[in-house]
C-alpha cells in the first residue's frame, strides 16, 4: 500500500465542495486516518464524484468483483462514500468532507472525531466555509414573516420545498447539534429538524440515519423549529438535497460567518428586515431573537437593523408584539437565483475556489436527476 495514500486522499477531497486544505499541524491527515483504514483510503482515491458500479472500479484497480463490491458496501454503511440504489444496481461515488464525511461519521466515531474535526475547522477550514457559505447553504425567511402580496419563488418557500419533495422526505437529527451534545454544549433546542430529499434522503434511510415522514409531519416539524428560533437553511440550489434548521450556537456555517463583520454578504438571501419606528415599543424581543447581532437599540430606545449583519431569516419579524418589523426584497442588483441543481451548485463552489477547469469527476451531484454527472458502469 502506498505510504502517502492519506496525502493522496486529502488532495482528492480538496477538489470537492469547500475543499480540504492542508494545515501546518497536519491534523487533517490524522483526521483521515481516524475515519479510514489504508484499504478504504485506497478505494476512495480510485473513485470520483461520478456514480460508478463495483464492476467498473474492479476493472480499474484489477481486483475481484466480489471483493470490491463487499468493500464498497461496507464503506457506504460506514459513511465513507455515497451509495445510490437504482433498481437492482448499486452505484457508489466519492463524497466531500462537508456535506458528507463529517456528517456521516458523528454517531460512528463520537467525541474523538468531533474534537479533531473541530480543531481542524478552527485552524483553517472555517475560512473556506465562510467564503463559500452562500454557494452551499442559503437562508430563507419564515413564511409568516412575508407579506402575502409578495410573489414568493418556490425555491424561497420552505413549505413549497417540502411539498415538491413529498415522495420522500427523511427527517434526521441535526449533525451540528449532535456534535455539540456529545460535550453537553448544544443549545437544547429540538434535535430532529433536518430534512433530506431524493437520493440523499434514501441514503440516510438505508443507513439508519433518519426516518421517512409525511408531508404533514414535515410541516409540523418546520413550524416547531421556527417557533424555537431555528434558522431555515436549504442547500443553495433550486432542487436542494437538504434543508436544515439550525442556530448560531451549533451550526458550523453560522458560527463561521458570525465572526465576520458582514454576514449579509456571505449568506445567500434575497430578503432583509426593516423597522417601522412609529410602531416600535423598545421591548427588545427582536434583540434576543436575532442570532447575527443585526439588531441594536438606538439612543431613543428603539430598535435599528444593521443591514450588513441581517441574513434575512425573518425570526425577528414573526415575534414582534407590535408588528413594527417587516420584510422587504433586496434591490434587484443584490438578488440571486440559485443554481438549477446540485451539480451546478457544487460546480459554482469549485469555481469560487479557483478551480475553473472543472471536470464531471470533480462535481458531486449525489445522484440527483438532471445533474451533469455520468453514471459509470
Amino acid at each position: 500500500m502506498e505510504k502517502n495514500i492519506f496525502q493522496k486522499l486529502r488532495e482528492q477531497l480538496d477538489q470537492y465542495a469547500f475543499g480540504f486544505p492542508p494545515t501546518e499541524s497536519g491534523i487533517e491527515i490524522e483526521l483521515l486516518k481516524l475515519m479510514f483504514n489504508e484499504e478504504e483510503a485506497f478505494l476512495f482515491t480510485n473513485l470520483t464524484a461520478e456514480l460508478e458500479t463495483p464492476r467498473s472500479l474492479a476493472r480499474k484497480i484489477n481486483r475481484p468483483l466480489e471483493e470490491v463490491a463487499n468493500h464498497l458496501e461496507v464503506m457506504a454503511q460506514k459513511g465513507l462514500l455515497f451509495r445510490r440504489r437504482k433498481g437492482n444496481q448499486l452505484l457508489y461515488s466519492a463524497i466531500p468532507f462537508i456535506h458528507g464525511l463529517l456528517e456521516f461519521q458523528v454517531t460512528r466515531l463520537g467525541k474523538k472525531m468531533v474534537k479533531m474535526a473541530g480543531d481542524y475547522i478552527n485552524q483553517i477550514y472555517k475560512h473556506n466555509m465562510a467564503r463559500s457559505a452562500q454557494s452551499f447553504m442559503r437562508t430563507i425567511p419564515v413564511q409568516h414573516s412575508l407579506d402575502v402580496r409578495h410573489n414568493i419563488a418556490p425555491y424561497e418557500d420552505a413549505r413549497e420545498i417540502l411539498r415538491r419533495n413529498q415522495d420522500l422526505i427523511v427527517i434526521t437529527e441535526c449533525a451540528c447539534r449532535q456534535q455539540k451534545a456529545l460535550f453537553n454544549k448544544d443549545c437544547g433546542k429540538p434535535m430532529e429538524v433536518c430534512f433530506m430529499f431524493g437520493p440523499m434522503g434514501q441514503y440516510y434511510l438505508d443507513n439508519g440515519l433518519g426516518r421517512q415522514i409525511t408531508l404533514d409531519e414535515a410541516y409540523r416539524i418546520l413550524d416547531k423549529a421556527q417557533e424555537f428560533g431555528l434558522i431555515t437553511q436549504p442547500a443553495s440550489s433550486q432542487e436542494p438535497f437538504t434543508m436544515c434548521n439550525c442556530c448560531v450556537d451549533c451550526c458550523g456555517f453560522l458560527r463561521a460567518i458570525i465572526k465576520y463583520p458582514n454576514p449579509a454578504q456571505l449568506i445567500f438571501s434575497n430578503y432583509s428586515a426593516v423597522v417601522e419606528h412609529d410602531k416600535c415599543s423598545g421591548c427588545r424581543v427582536c434583540v434576543k431573537r436575532c442570532q447575527m447581532g443585526a439588531v441594536k437599540m438606538n439612543d431613543d430606545g428603539y430598535s435599528e437593523i444593521e443591514g450588513k449583519r441581517c441574513i434575512g431569516c425573518g425570526l425577528c419579524v414573526t415575534t414582534c408584539p407590535k408588528k413594527a418589523r417587516r420584510f422587504v426584497r433586496k434591490p434587484e442588483p443584490q438578488r440571486r437565483v440559485p443554481p438549477a441543481d446540485t451539480a451546478k451548485q457544487f460546480m459554482e463552489m469549485a469555481k469560487k475556489r479557483g478551480l475553473n477547469d472543472i471536470k464531471p469527476s470533480q462535481v458531486v451531484s449525489y445522484g440527483f436527476e438532471g445533474s451533469s454527472c455520468r453514471e459509470i458502469s
